[in-house]
């Protein structure tokens, strides 16, 4: 069991941030199997085809994300922890891939190869300067096919961040990182559980753990930057939960509470500020905010203070009663 230690002080300096890196390496694993992600299959749909094109033109590329999608460790090279928070931009994340030496780069990929549960060689690992060649690679696909997906995953992903940060708020860590993942939990006073698998623990500095959502549903890994630098990658809560296209509830439940508060119960599949829900619905923030303040007095919804701002997420009765009246 893998074991991430923290002080109280990291503990109090523990942050969320986003990582463009991070979306894109997760959307190149998910471009090269089959999808079955509601969220992601429009997207993947209109991309999956030229990606594997672009692949097919570049052997070091195939390679690589061929490696990356089918290993039980990924590359340090690739995954380390992003530094500008919720800020963070690509171009300062691909600086230090572009820079790695190829030494360094092929250490990583003869680890990700043992760890594999399928059979790789690196006889695509020609020539030289491989790290900037991985950072060409990542730059193409966050170019080409995610950044005009951008603004709707970043979205959820803040969404997401606004829940968790409410519930840190009211409760704590140990609250925030329920369902984070599967394998994750906090363990006594001061430990994350990263996995079940053998394995050293790891002391995380005094500036705190990072906690970056991603959208892809599987995507779950450690970043790690030496001495004492981490960072959680984990699945943002909800992407995978709602068609964003659908916006018509059930009839049995409109029939129930009404097509209005029906469709807000539905939208709150994923966690929303008011003024988030009036953008979604193309509805004014009071119609909005009767709907809502129906439903939490009925106890289908509940609202955590994050800042100057209120989230809101579905109760367990809310979950049930959506779940029930759209089997």
């Amino acid at each position: 069991m893998v074991l991430l230690r923290l002080s109280s002080l990291a503990l109090s300096r523990s942050r969320f941030a986003l990582s463009p890196l991070a979306e894109t390496l997760g959307s190149m694993s998910v471009l090269t199997k089959p999808c079955s992600d509601p969220w992601l299959l429009p997207w993947y749909t209109r991309h999956h085809d030229a990606f594997r094109a672009a692949l097919d033109a570049d052997p070091f590329a195939k390679g690589l994300v061929e490696l990356i999608g089918s290993t039980k460790y990924l590359p340090g090279y690739v995954t380390l922890p992003p530094s500008g928070g919720m800020r963070t931009a690509l171009a300062d994340e691909l600086a230090p891939v572009a820079a790695a030496r190829d030494e360094a780069v092929r250490a990583d990929l003869e680890a990700a190869v043992t760890h594999s549960w399928q059979r790789h060689d690196l006889r695509w690992l020609t020539g030289h300067g491989w790290g900037a060649r991985t950072a060409d690679l990542f730059r193409y696909t966050w170019h080409t096919h995610v950044v005009a997906d951008w603004p709707r995953r970043r979205a959820l992903l803040e969404r997401d961040v606004s829940y968790r940060a409410g519930l840190l708020a009211a409760y704590g860590w140990p609250r925030a990182l329920q369902q984070m993942n599967r394998r994750s939990a906090w363990v006594g006073t001061d430990a994350i559980r990263f996995s079940h698998q053998p394995g050293p623990d790891r002391v995380v500095g005094e500036d705190g753990m990072l906690f970056v959502p991603v959208c892809v549903t599987s995507g779950t890994w450690l970043s790690e930057e030496p001495p004492d630098r981490y960072a959680l990658v984990y699945p943002a809560r909800g992407a995978a939960a709602v068609d964003p296209g659908r916006r018509e509830p059930e009839r049995a439940l409109a029939r129930l509470i009404g097509t209005g508060r029906a469709v807000v119960l539905h939208e709150l599949a994923r966690p929303a500020t008011s003024t988030e829900l009036a953008g979604r619905l193309g509805q004014s923030l009071g119609t909005v905010g009767g709907h809502l303040a129906v439903l939490r007095d009925a106890d289908l919804i509940a609202g955590t203070r994050v800042g100057r701002r209120v989230v809101y997420r579905r109760t367990e009765a809310g979950d049930l009663l959506a779940g029930q009246c759209t089997a």
